[in-house]
């Protein structure tokens, strides 16, 4: 570095002369001035500490790019080419239209979210979603908190606090984020009484289990996962039964808990809330924003006095749903009132139930899109049949049929890093594109691409030179 050069770091211009610059006070009315006085000193500080010399149009250019990411929303939408319809990571259930315009309509200024608009004094809740879920669950009460995690250490806190619960060795899952069930029911007070072994657990090991007065059996659906060959599993009516002679609550916990038979939509069938009550459960505990195609929340249903003595339990203050989530859930199921329009009206449906051919023709009609915004990459790009699956621990084993765009690098060394790149290329667009690496391959599932046309539009008008 020069003396010159150590003269123009040392007489780098003073904070209020930059936020003077036209460009830079242009900023300031669009941004407002604190987020612009922020970057002004930190690009000023970052050259100072470079020792390296800056002139105004750099000090204005880097400005402009610390705004610019201050302000920019770190959550936007993506295209979701995983191939997992119900992606955790990618937030789960798309929402209806129906589902936003209620979101939207209750938080635009105030809402009863709790307040009785017949008696004038304040209200519960729950009422909001209460009557639908009893509607299309046949439970004589249910109450709703922030995700189904919630809801089950709800009821074990409420149920079986410094008591017992019986529960199947082989049902002690873990679910994303390395959460164990073993591992809430410890923090929400109850003692862990494990039945049975991995693979078969019989109605006596239950039986046995009662002598030490447990507070409560549990039977957990293992929707992550499936045990396959030498197995056996109690009955849910069976274990109803030898609960109400010992005088216990029996819960079940559905994790995806659709409200639907499946099987209707040509899908595989997963057990539903109504099915478990019907079977003589007394709670059932699920999620909101799995199949059931809703917003994030934990629902549990049953007898009316289980859920009340759950409502009074004062954590259910903290996991409470705001009135954004309950504006959302309440219209997804309205919804449900007319089962023959669910898979064109619920996002989450729609996509699990969408033709193989329709999907196929997206991926042939957005070939050669993407072969020519990749026309400067060493790689073939073609569609490929691949399998889907419903994702969020939602019937595990089970795939669908679907079709993706195949990106394949022309040489073999070297192939890696070049897919991680353009992987990363994708991520970048003004719209991030999400797929998957496999097979040496980084494949676009076009199962949940909707909306081809801005997919189609976001690479022309991003097409290198």
């Amino acid at each position: 570095m020069t003396a010159g050069d150590a003269d123009k770091r040392h007489r780098l211009p003073a904070v209020d002369r930059v936020l003077g610059w036209p460009a830079v006070a242009a900023l300031v009315d669009a941004h407002g001035r604190q987020p612009v006085l922020d970057a002004v000193r930190g690009e000023l500080a970052g050259w100072r500490a470079s020792g390296n010399p800056a002139d105004d149009p750099s000090i204005v250019a880097g400005v402009e790019q610390r705004v610019v990411a201050a302000v920019t929303p770190s959550q936007v939408p993506v295209f979701n080419l995983t191939g997992t319809v119900l992606h955790t990571n990618l937030g789960r259930a798309p929402l209806p239209p129906e589902a936003i315009e209620a979101v939207v309509r209750v938080t635009t200024g105030a809402s009863n979210v709790e307040f009785d608009l017949e008696t004038g004094k304040r209200g519960d809740r729950d009422a909001h979603v209460e009557s639908w879920l009893q509607r299309l669950t046949g439970a004589e009460a249910a109450t709703v908190v922030n995700n189904n995690a919630a809801a089950l250490m709800l009821m074990l806190n409420t149920l079986a606090q410094r008591r017992q619960v019986v529960v199947s060795r082989g049902e002690l899952i873990e679910i994303g984020g390395a959460f164990r069930l073993p591992d809430i029911m410890a923090r929400a007070g109850c003692k862990l009484h494990e039945v049975g072994t991995t693979n078969r657990t019989h109605l006596q090991d239950y039986a046995e289990a009662m002598e030490s007065r447990p507070a409560m059996a549990l039977k957990v659906h293992t929707s992550n996962y499936r045990i396959e060959g030498f197995t056996a599993a109690p009955a849910e009516h069976e274990l109803a039964q030898l609960t109400r002679e010992h005088g216990i609550p029996f819960a079940v916990d559905l994790g995806a808990g659709t409200l639907v038979d499946l099987t209707r939509y040509g899908l595989p069938h997963e057990p539903t809330p109504k099915e478990a009550l019907a079977g003589g459960a007394d709670l059932v505990t699920f999620s909101g924003d799995k199949l059931l195609g809703g917003p994030q929340a934990g629902i549990i249903a049953g007898r009316a006095d289980l859920v009340a003595r759950i409502r009074r339990n004062p954590m259910k203050r903290a996991m409470r749903c705001d009135r954004m989530t309950l504006a959302a859930l309440e219209a997804v199921l309205r919804l449900y009132a007319d089962p023959d329009s669910l898979c064109h009206r619920v996002p989450t449906l729609r996509l699990l139930t969408r033709p193989e051919d329709a999907i196929r023709q997206v991926a042939v009609r957005l070939q050669p899109v993407l072969a020519k915004w990749l026309a400067d990459e060493p790689v073939r790009v073609d569609h490929v049949s691949v399998a889907s699956q419903i994702g969020s621990g939602s019937l595990p084993v089970d795939r669908l049929p679907s079709h993706a765009l195949r990106i394949q690098p022309a040489a073999r060394r070297g192939g890696g890093g070049l897919l991680g790149r353009i992987a990363a290329r994708l991520r970048r667009l003004p719209v991030p594109v999400i797929g998957r690496i496999a097979d040496g391959a980084l494949l676009l599932d076009v199962r949940c691409l909707e909306d081809e046309h801005a997919f189609h539009a976001q690479l022309e008008e991003n097409q290198r030179p």
